[in-house]
């Protein structure tokens, strides 16, 4: 995994000071040292410049970006971000063509496979990945992103240059381009977010090439193009067939990803996901290290709900036992979550899960200091129809975002003029409908498979895209790589058609997952019910972020009060908050709400924000 950045130029004769954009590149790329602190590499042409930090995982030595290599004459030139999972498969099918490789890296065989296949290539790649290639055959640069979107790819776009980064950061170096929000910026935070519009980078002028798609920029002009789309068909495989079918597919993604040159783990809760995983990863790798996250003070404030029933203090020692891994319990002290929220935004450049990302920044800095690439369970809930929403009658009958449907308490901070101008339930309502409507319908389905199926997608195409940005963004921070097997797409295509009664027969939550486990896992882990990544429940974090919000409306100038009523955050901060009821899916409650808001004032003091 790695960080990239550049910009492209077709006027003629556009890149004429070398050292001009040697500097002004790499002032772009030394904002994303934590993605690669392993290397950088910058190229500078004609009419485009790229730049790279590397993570080294495959290839120590061979793997430097950015990458050049020569076909019939013609220079083609890489900046590559991510980890391809059939890379064996492709060079065995390159070499049969008459390709010499010389290095063993992926970049090499992605690039190899773009010269001789052009764009079709990228519907042969199996992994996760951003990259951008300069081709002066077809004078064009291609810029393209995996299936969900794992890997970050933004942009902005001046009058005749295409400026792109792994992170909106570097957006930010780049001369001519500043952090402005404008009216849908600001229904972005305060209406979706944590989540995002797809392809919405917030601020203005800032854009994300879309996940499953393509760019291609040549002279002047900007294509962008769909490769891969989720397509709705009938399932006729027996039930028995399904279960074999999900296993072998989750089985094999999980075995590709666990190619590294450098030392690998997974995160183990000791829940359905997380232990499916370590399960086969550990009959390959023996003494396989894993790693478990708490907070300090869980074992005494720890409460029991509908969405947490109870602690991974007590499965992770038995799931660790059963399959002789190399344990790590990892304990999060209270006093660096609200500190960390800095971290937090700076990682992934916008407000997110509060102390949810705080402590994940915190647990993956602990984790690099033995590993750099870890596997994780993210993505099964979301394609399974994990959550309580798959569920809930009033996720059927609301027309809303099933895990944000009352913004009553996002609305209720604002100034009544800025709540008035912009009407943040409507843009929330619109960006939900806009979603439904590209829902894939399969004819012949009733109301309710239909229905099911278009929440299926919203989590999909909204909850699941926020939470691989997340992980990504907050592992990466730390410059640790983090593999989500669950996402590989082959998986995802199928299950996806998967029909309901089978998913969830017997009223079993995961019934199909579940029982694509038994036989893998032991039976209390393969029945265990679901629990999320877990949180603090100490007192003290809600103390001290309250205090944190309360200094920073005490004071006149701080900016979040140009949008917010300062009496009503006081009425935030003063009050009892329900915990039974989160301001955004299963684990924002009222402190993480308040976490959020020093987040937010916290954006526009260091990016120096201009509201437009």
């Amino acid at each position: 995994m790695c960080g990239i950045c550049g910009y492209i130029n077709h006027k003629n004769n556009y890149v004429r000071n070398e050292k001009y954009n040697i500097e002004k590149v790499r002032r772009m790329n030394d904002t994303l040292t934590p993605r690669g602190p392993d290397n950088e590499g910058i190229w500078v042409g004609e009419r485009a410049v790229f730049a790279h930090r590397r993570l080294a995982v495959v290839d120590i030595e061979g793997g430097v970006q950015p990458m050049k290599r020569v076909s019939q004459g013609y220079e083609f030139i890489i900046a590559y971000n991510g980890e391809l999972y059939n890379t064996p498969e492709l060079r065995r099918e390159l070499e049969g063509f008459g390709y010499e490789f010389t290095t063993t890296s992926d970049t090499e065989v992605l690039l190899y496979s773009y010269i001789h296949y052009g764009t079709d290539c990228i519907n042969k790649l199996n992994g996760i990945f951003a990259f951008a290639i300069y081709d002066s055959m077809r004078r064009c640069v291609i810029l393209a992103r995996d299936r969900f979107g794992v890997k970050p790819l933004f942009y902005y776009r001046l009058d005749d240059t295409l400026v792109f980064a792994s992170e909106i950061k570097a957006l930010f170096k780049y001369p001519e381009i500043s952090a402005q929000l404008d009216h849908d910026g600001l229904c972005e935070l305060l209406a979706m977010s944590p989540a995002r519009t797809e392809g919405n980078g917030v601020f203005k002028g800032v854009k994300e090439v879309l996940p499953g798609h393509f760019m291609r920029i040549s002279n002047g002009n900007i294509t962008e193009k769909p490769y891969w789309e989720l397509k709705s068909c009938e399932h006729t495989d027996s039930y028995d067939e399904t279960i074999e079918k999900v296993r072998y597919l989750l089985c094999d993604a999980i075995k590709r990803q666990l190619v590294s040159d450098v030392p690998l783990a997974t995160f183990l809760s000791g829940g359905l996901d997380s232990s499916f995983i370590t399960a086969v990863a550990a009959k390959e790798i023996p003494n396989l290290a894993t790693y478990s996250f708490d907070y300090e003070g869980n074992d005494k404030y720890f409460k029991r709900s509908s969405f947490q029933p109870d602690p991974d203090s007590e499965w992770v020692p038995k799931m660790s036992k059963a399959f002789n891994t190399d344990h790590t319990y990892l304990m999060c002290p209270n006093d660096v979550l609200v500190p960390m929220l800095n971290d937090a935004l700076f990682a992934k450049d916008l407000p997110g899960m509060a102390d949810c990302d705080s402590s994940l920044v915190y647990f993956c800095r602990e984790v690099k200091k033995r590993h750099t690439v870890v596997l994780s369970g993210e993505c099964s809930d979301e394609i399974f129809g994990g959550y309580p929403w798959f569920r809930d009658p009033d996720a059927f009958s609301r027309d809303a975002f099933p895990w944000c449907y009352d913004l009553s308490m996002r609305e209720d901070i604002l100034i009544d003029s800025v709540k008035r101008t912009l009407d943040i339930t409507g843009y929330s309502y619109n960006r939900y409908h806009e979603s439904i409507l590209k829902t894939p319908k399969l004819l012949g389905e009733n109301r309710e498979e239909s229905r099911r199926r278009e929440i299926s997608w919203l989590n999909i195409k909204w909850f699941m895209t926020n939470l691989l940005d997340r992980k990504d963004r907050m592992s990466m921070a730390s410059g640790l790589e983090v593999r989500v097997p669950f996402c590989d797409h082959r998986l995802v295509e199928y299950v996806w058609n998967i029909p309901w009664e089978m998913k969830n027969r017997g009223n079993i939550s995961k019934n199909i997952l579940r029982e694509a486990a038994r036989g893998i896992l032991p039976e209390d882990i393969r029945t265990r019910r679901k629990s999320p990544y877990p949180k603090t429940h100490n007192p003290v974090y809600e103390a001290e972020v309250k205090a944190k919000l309360r200094d920073i409306i005490e004071n006149p100038n701080s900016p979040i009060l140009a949008i917010c009523d300062r009496k009503k955050l006081f009425d935030v901060i003063n009050g009892d908050f329900d915990y039974g009821k989160p301001f955004f899916g299963q684990l924002m409650a009222g402190p993480q709400f308040v976490g959020y808001l020093v987040q937010l004032n916290m954006l526009f003091e260091a990016y120096n924000v201009r509201f437009i």
